[in-house]
């Protein structure tokens, strides 16, 4: 009697590996990189005319849309600025946060501080002048939030500080902190005005340095 064949099994079917996103991801990805087209064309925008004379048009012919356009990403110029703000007051925390966290010490952690801040504000001097003059134009629950971020900042600053100064109060080494986030924040001024001369290469050195020599000074004596 024949011996009956036994079935084969099917081989599993290799499916193909995409070689592109789909096209949902595609469309996520273009649209975030509009929204940030527009926010850094607002920095430039609002660092150099001021937020209440740019227009929606302004803003999206330089970002290469449409004014109405801007409305699918911002519900208007308000949202913008708040956007922008917000989102550099979170960056500063965040980079902040992971520079202690990646730092042995109090000391290591100040001057990784110092040259954190220095890089930034050397990369962002529309995003700081825009900071300085047009902050009153956030909406108030904007401005709460960016307010909440850059205390928590400072109070990162004055814990590394407190490692460095013991037993001096914290009001003292906060306002250690604000000084030196005015001499470092100062560089959209200073560079752009004598930028020829010295350039971005020599100034970054020359504020790390008396960034650090201010917060290392030792306290001031009691006044009599």
């Amino acid at each position: 009697m024949p011996v009956p064949a036994l079935p084969v099994p099917a081989l599993p079917v290799a499916l193909p590996v995409p070689t592109t996103q789909p096209p949902t991801t595609q469309r996520s990805q273009a649209k975030e990189n509009r929204r940030q087209a527009l926010l850094t064309a607002a920095a430039a925008l609002f660092a150099v005319d001021g937020f209440n004379r740019v227009s929606l048009e302004d803003l999206g012919a330089a970002a290469g849309v449409s004014g109405p356009a801007v409305y699918r990403h911002f519900t208007g110029k308000q949202a913008v600025l708040g956007a922008l703000l917000l989102s550099v007051s979170q960056e500063l925390l965040d980079g902040g946060h992971r520079v202690v966290a990646e730092s042995d010490g109090a000391a290591p952690a100040l001057r990784r501080l110092v040259e954190f801040h220095v890089d930034f504000a050397l990369s962002n001097p529309d995003v700081i002048r825009v900071q300085d003059q047009d902050f009153s134009n956030l909406a108030d629950d904007d401005q709460a939030e960016v307010r909440t971020l850059q205390r928590n900042y400072v109070e990162l600053w004055v814990d590394v500080l407190a490692g460095l100064h013991a037993g001096t109060e914290a009001a003292e080494l906060r306002m250690r902190a604000h000084a030196t986030f005015g001499l470092i924040n100062s560089t959209p001024h200073s560079v752009r005005s004598h930028g020829r001369r010295m350039g971005v290469r020599r100034a970054r050195p020359l504020l790390e340095s008396m960034a650090l020599a201010a917060l290392l000074a030792p306290a001031a004596p009691p006044a009599h």
